[in-house]
This record gives C-alpha cells, structure tokens and sequence, in this order.
C-alpha cells in the first residue's frame, strides 16, 4: 500500500489563511494516522536496543518514502499562514523528519554490511560507531550540536561545578583534606526512614510556602513522598513516579545532603510540577507523538538553581550537596563523549573522573558502564539546564527592566515538550 502522503498529495494553492489552515489540518490528520501506522519505536536507552529496533530493508525504504514524501507537501505551506498552534506542528513535524531521514539513512547503511552480533563493548565498537554516536546526540540532546562541541561544554561544566565546591569549602574554612574528610562524618547519614520522611516532608514544605517567589501560583496534584521499593533503582538517591516522590534507603545510610536538591529535582519545582502542569494543558495530535527528555531532565537540573530562592540551601552543606551531584553529571559529560565518540578505553574514563571528582571512587565504574550503555543520555541534564539558562539571559537582555522570573518560568513550561529551537522561539516571542 502506498503513503498516503504519496497517494492522496495535493498541490495546496489558497487563496486565504483560512484555506491554508484548513488543508494543514488535513495535512497533519494524515501525518499523525501514517506516522501511528508505522510503528516508529521511540529512541531507547541502551544503544543495544536501538539497533535491535532496526526492521527490514522494506519497511526502512517505507518509512524512507513517508517522510521524503511528508518533506515534499510541507513545503508548500507558508508558515505565516498558520495559526499558532499549526506553527508549532509545522516546526515538530519538519525537525523530526529530517531526524528520521538521518537515523532511516545509518539503518540502511547497517543493513547493508549487517554484523552476525550488535557489539555490547560501546557505540564506538559498532560499524559506523561514531556516525551513529553523532546522531544520537543531536537526536537526544535536541539541538545541531557536534561532538566537539558537547565535549567542550562538558569541560566547562567541569570547571564551573569545581570552582562551586571549591567556594563552598572555603566559606567552611576547612583544608581541602579535613574538608573531604569531613564530608564523610556520621552527622550527615540517617539510617532511620521516619528522620529521613521527616527531613523530605520539612523540605517540601518549605518549597510549598516559597514557591510564589519565583512562579506563578498554579494549581497541581498533591505530591506524595514515599520510601522506594524497587531495587533496581537503588543506585540513584531518588525518583518520581505518578505524583509520588520516592527517596531510596537500601543497603548504606542516607546521605542528608541529598535531600534539598533531589526534592526540588523530582518533586517541586522540577518533575511533579513540570509534568503537573504540561498534564493540563491542551497539545495537538502531533506533540502527542513525541516526547524530548533533554527539556524534561533539563528543567529539572535547572531548578536546582532556585534553592535559595525558594528556602532550601540554608547551610553551605545543604548546598554542597547539589554540587556533589552536579559533578558527577558535569564529569560524565566528557567521559560519554570520550567513551563514544573518540575511543576512550575504560581506564582513561576512570582516570578523568578521578582527576576531577574526589569522595565518590565507588561509583566510578557505574558510571562509566551508564554511559557506555546508555550513550548521550546522561548528556542531557546539563545540556537542557544550560539550555534553559541561556534562555533566560536572551529573554532578560531583550526585556531589561521589565524582564520577571516567574513570566519567564510560565513561558519556558507553556512551551512544552518540544525542540529547543521551538521552546526558544516560544519564550521570546510569547
């Protein structure tokens, strides 16, 4: 059966805004009904999966004819023409046909000279690694960015975290080993889960009472906070899942200094809130089909930043906590690129974080296993936070005086799950 944008294009010619609106409409029903028909997996975790995900050489030159085919009726919209809303889809539905073309052109290539086995070791081990490994940044980071490029961020991101811990340990007015050393004291570990509920449930209600300096008062579920079940999520500190912020207490004490940062980062004002909120809100059949984790991880690591703000980081260690989990992610930045892109071994991997992270050896190896596995992912909590900090800057530079925190926080999640280039264009421009 041919596309139906094969089959059913029309050369669209209005005369009115109206009629232009009207055949987009059209236009999009029959996007969304293909692109549904299709069965486009969405892009997986493990690179392993991905590459699984790969179908048969008919159906790539299908879903090849579909989108060449959707490029070719797009074009001739005016986009001006559309409404608001139309423009946005207008916008999705180009980026994520040339995103597609360029993924559906390296599934042909593996096709082509297909191995009898997907290599485990690392993207980079694979036929094409680095072709590959550069589509996936762009694809999960949601920006035209290079590898390089990614790679230098990553080295300012480490030199920007050290230089917040190194402030933090001189207002201590500690040595650099008595302050790492007493990084480690018992004063900071709670083995009891009715301290640690405590301490979560103090936290949030200071967000709670706080939260109107910087947002907005808007209107989201109650948030539950629970002690975590699920084993395999043990190695992160905490998660959100369905209204409900999990903190996990498995095998070693609690770390105390965990507790600021990760409410906010998966409860209020970061997860909950954000996903509270885009629940709400009305989305075209086009958004629906698409989700982009650099927006929602780096809205998440952006709050972060609004501690103080809001009535959290009341001692330099509170606050030293969010830059102990800062560094990790600033670290891994580089070492996902240097694992996957340029063939770093996994001794060199662990040189550089040793090189850059001290008090946190015991979960090096995961690590760079994460990343390995999971190629570009762990990229996108600092990428989407410093995404959304440039934005902000624009925004205050190009509204001076009148520029105000909480309209900028609306428009950023007004905007919605999208690219960055369409968030950014909605932020300054709405």
């Amino acid at each position: 059966m041919k596309s139906l944008f094969i089959a059913l294009a029309i050369c669209v010619c209005p005369a009115t805004h109206t009629d232009q609106q009207k055949n987009f409409a059209a236009f999009t029903d029959r996007f969304v009904k293909e692109y549904t028909s299709l069965n486009i997996p969405g892009l997986e975790l493990p690179y392993v999966d991905d590459i699984k995900d790969i179908k048969s050489a008919d159906s790539v030159n299908k879903e090849i004819d579909f989108f060449n085919a959707v490029k070719k009726e797009i074009g001739v919209f005016k986009i001006s023409s559309l409404s608001p809303k139309q423009q946005e889809d207008y916008l999705q539905i180009n980026y994520e046909t040339d995103m597609n073309l360029q993924r559906l052109s390296l599934e042909k290539e593996w096709l082509a000279a297909k191995p009898d086995s997907i290599s485990t070791k690392g993207v980079y081990t694979l036929p094409n690694g680095k072709k590959w490994y550069t589509y996936l940044l762009k694809r999960w980071l949601m920006d035209n960015v290079t590898p390089e490029q990614i790679y230098q961020f990553g080295l300012q991101e480490v030199k920007t975290v050290k230089e917040h811990i190194e402030q933090i340990r001189i207002k201590t007015g500690l040595s650099e080993d008595a302050f790492y050393k007493h990084l480690n004291d018992p004063q900071f570990f709670i083995s009891d889960p009715a301290e640690i509920q405590h301490l979560f449930e103090k936290t949030k209600d200071t967000v709670y009472h706080n939260l109107y300096k910087v947002f907005y008062q808007q209107k989201i579920p109650p948030l539950a906070i629970k002690r975590g079940e699920a084993r395999m999520l043990a190695q992160t500190p905490g998660y959100y899942d369905s209204d409900t912020f999990y903190y996990n207490l498995f095998d070693k004490p609690y770390n105390t200094r965990q507790v600021d940062w990760l409410f906010i980062h998966e409860g209020v004002p970061g997860h909950h809130y954000q996903i509270s909120l885009y629940s709400a809100q009305k989305h075209t059949k086009v958004q629906d089909l698409f989700t982009y984790m650099c927006y929602a991880e780096g809205w998440a690591c952006y709050t972060e930043d609004l501690g103080k703000q809001i009535g959290l980081y009341k001692t330099p260690y509170a606050e030293l906590g969010k830059w102990e989990w800062d560094i990790v992610r600033a670290v891994r930045i580089p070492m996902d690129i240097g694992l996957n892109y340029y063939g770093w071994t996994d001794e060199q991997a662990l040189a550089f974080w040793k090189k850059n992270i001290r008090n946190q050896d015991d979960i090096a190896m995961r690590e760079i296993a994460r990343v390995k596995r999971w190629p570009v992912q762990a990229i996108s909590y600092n990428y989407g936070a410093w995404r959304i900090k440039q934005l902000k800057q624009a925004l205050q530079k190009k509204q001076g005086t009148k520029f105000n925190i909480k309209d900028f926080h609306e428009r950023v999640l007004n905007s919605g799950f999208l690219p960055w280039f369409i968030v950014e264009r909605n932020v300054m421009n709405g």
